[in-house]
């Protein structure tokens, strides 16, 4: 009898430890999966508070109308940031001479932030970092 007492105990306490590791193994689970959607969350906040913020200082931007499209402006570093289908957008109306326009009227309102908006069309300042020809674009 004794030996099938100590039998029993063994395949008791075997029995026990099987039912921890299989426990211990789900709550491992359980915390992994309850992790990941803290962490989820987490990116989801972060994604929100930055949204709309300038990626140079953090201050929120400001939509301005700028030929034609709504372009956001930094009010605080003075930065300017559109979206790749907004310069399509400006592209395929303005036409080749888009660029020097877009720079140009860029300029003016980083210069001019809180002034008087102004749609640069066909008229850009002739300072040498907005002619067309490369060799007059490099600051001397």
């Amino acid at each position: 009898m004794d030996e099938k007492d100590y039998l029993g105990k063994i395949l008791e306490l075997k029995e026990r430890a099987e039912e921890d590791r299989y426990f211990a193994e789900r709550d491992r689970e359980l915390i992994a999966k309850l992790k990941q959607a803290h962490e989820a969350e987490h990116e989801d906040t972060v994604r929100e508070l930055a949204r709309f913020r300038c990626p140079q200082c953090g201050e929120r931007l400001l939509p301005r109308p700028y030929q034609g499209v709504n372009i956001e402006v930094c009010p605080a570093c003075l930065g300017a940031w559109l979206s790749k289908e907004k310069l399509e957008t400006v592209t395929l109306r303005k036409g080749r001479r888009w660029v020097r326009n877009f720079l140009a009227g860029l300029i003016q309102l980083m210069e001019h932030p809180y002034g008087e908006q102004h749609d640069v069309e066909d008229t850009a300042p002739t300072s040498p970092t907005t002619r067309g020809d490369a060799s007059s674009t490099r600051r001397k």
